[in-house]
């Protein structure tokens, strides 16, 4: 199965994202990142964090969903609503949910204020990746109404 992790610069949650559930994932499922106006570069602070929690950040890079290597099977947006910001909506027949978390990236103020800004969205949804595998994922993949409820549930539930 793939899962795509979207918002909107694709520089720092959809990053962290992605590369902590390929580093956690069982065999069978991949993940991808990818925003609807990609910055074009991954935040520093997110590879630093990645590279701190020993995940590999080979191949992190900002894209855009028009230039998806997979068709995803499944579709979740971690952008947040601070900021008035827009989260986008993947246009196809996939299943989707929203693991909402603020913006690191837009934290001002001292380092380790930033740092901890960046601490906390990796640590949201490092939890929602875990919560996510100890799903009966082979039982879910045969029933999508449940599939999404409990996907819409570890975004509600955990952060």
């Amino acid at each position: 199965m793939n899962v795509l992790f979207l918002c909107t610069g694709n520089s720092c949650r959809s990053i962290l994202a992605e590369a902590t559930f390929n580093h956690l994932a069982p065999e069978g499922w991949h993940s991808m990142s990818a925003g609807s106006h990609p910055t074009g570069h991954v935040h520093p602070r997110s590879l630093a964090l990645l590279q701190h929690e020993g995940i590999s950040t080979i191949g992190c890079y900002s894209k855009s969903w028009e230039s998806l290597p997979l068709v995803p099977d499944i579709v979740i947006s971690v952008c947040g609503y601070a900021a008035n910001e827009t989260c986008p909506t993947y246009l196809g027949l996939v299943l989707r949910s929203h693991w909402g978390v603020d913006d690191p990236a837009r934290v001002t103020g001292t380092d380790e204020e930033i740092n901890a800004a960046f601490i906390k969205a990796y640590t949201i949804l490092r939890a929602r990746i875990e919560a996510f595998f100890t799903l009966p994922l082979a039982d879910l993949q045969k029933d999508k109404t449940m599939f999404k409820a409990e996907l819409d549930r570890i975004g509600n539930l955990i952060g």
